[in-house]
Parts: C-alpha cells; sequence; structure tokens
C-alpha cells in the first residue's frame, strides 16, 4: 500500500472515529433529556428521576463551599428512615411554591419523621421542618463543578440548537467529507489503474511493433 492510500485510510479512520464518539456522547444526552422532559409533564408534582437518579441545579451558594452556585449534582431517591443527621437531602422547600428543590444538610431529626436543616453557609438553620414526605433524595457526594450554568443554557433555544442542531450539522458535514474523500480515493485508484492499462497497452504495442 501506497504512502498516500496509507494516509487516506487513516484519515477515514479518524473521521469514522470521530462520528462515533459524537453518537456515542449525544446519543445518552438526548435520551436523558427527551425522558426527563417527559416524565416531567407526566409527573409535574415529583422530580423527574432515571433508575432513582436525578441531577439537580444548584442555584445558591447557601451549601458553600461543599457545593456552590452553578454546580450539576447527582442524587439518588432515598426513604425517610433511611436518612440520618449530617446526609445533605433535596427536599421540596416547605416554605416555598411547591415545585422549587432545596438541598441542605440534616441537622436533626423531629419525633413525627420531619427533619430540621440547614445550609452549611447559612448562620441559621431553615424556618420549618421538611415532612418526610418532601424528601427528594440524598445528594451522592458527588458534584460537576459548573456544569449546572451549562445545563440551564442547554434549556434555552440556543442552547437546544448547540446541543442539537450542531452536532448534526457536524455529524453530516464528517459524512459528507468522508464520502468526498472516499470518491476522490476511488477516482485516484481508477486514474491509476487506467494508467496502468494504457502503458502494459503500450509495452505490448511496442514489442509488436518490433517483433514485424
Amino acid at each position: 500500500m501506497s504512502e498516500s492510500r496509507k494516509a487516506k485510510k487513516d484519515n477515514n479512520k479518524v473521521l469514522t472515529i470521530l462520528g462515533i464518539a459524537l453518537c456515542v456522547i449525544l446519543a445518552p444526552i438526548l435520551i436523558m433529556n427527551v425522558t426527563m422532559i417527559i416524565k416531567s409533564f407526566t409527573n409535574p408534582d415529583k422530580v423527574p428521576t432515571l433508575g432513582g437518579y436525578a441531577p439537580m441545579i444548584v442555584l445558591t451558594d447557601s451549601m458553600y463551599p461543599k457545593i456552590q452556585s452553578g454546580d450539576l449534582i447527582m442524587i439518588r431517591s432515598a426513604k425517610p428512615e433511611d436518612v440520618q443527621v449530617g446526609d445533605v437531602i433535596s427536599f421540596f422547600d416547605p416554605d416555598g411554591n411547591g415545585s422549587s428543590v432545596v438541598t441542605h444538610r440534616v441537622i436533626e431529626i423531629l419525633p413525627d419523621g420531619s427533619f430540621k436543616t440547614k445550609g452549611d453557609a447559612n448562620n441559621t438553620e431553615d424556618p420549618s421542618p421538611v415532612p418526610a414526605a418532601n424528601l427528594v433524595g440524598k445528594w451522592l457526594n458527588f458534584r460537576v463543578k459548573g456544569a449546572g450554568n451549562v445545563a440551564m443554557f442547554l434549556q434555552t433555544t440556543p442552547g437546544l440548537i448547540v446541543c442539537v442542531a450542531v452536532p448534526a450539522i457536524i455529524l453530516i458535514g464528517i459524512d459528507i467529507l468522508r464520502r468526498r474523500k472516499f470518491e476522490k480515493a476511488q477516482k485516484s485508484d481508477t486514474d491509476a489503474l487506467l494508467k496502468e492499462l494504457e502503458e502494459l497497452r503500450a509495452a505490448k504495442a511496442a514489442r509488436e511493433n518490433k517483433e514485424q
């Protein structure tokens, strides 16, 4: 195999790997987003989860420095009886609008099963105990710094364009580029074969003329 053909083959492999990598990365994200959106519509009073896990976007620094504004954290569904003092839990804010979710630390479990909570960075505990029914889940001590801001951006129209349209354009562009490279390689091989055939014919004709 010539160096030129080997280089073309390597380039095609790189483009193929890049396309597969984009699909592997984007497909789970799109599936997760669609699933979460469907669940949020079908169960508007619950935080949508996948297999009991749910990503949460942090909007304040009330848990600083453990959790910071703009972070993306992961929580897991839990039963109220599995919660202990010191756990960081996510819950529907009893003093909120009914849909706002807060992530704070449990500082006391009351006899009725409700939780007293407090943000690590706050000077005072939360005003109202959290009923057990408001529990969403326990924090898994995992966060991705700044990823919450990215997730919020992806929920906007420009974000959806970036998340869906741009990768789709890239994949289409990669496919077009691969096709062009393949067609160019085929033409180059065909031209080389035709040239070799012409040379063989010329050599044969020269031999025949010489024999005459």
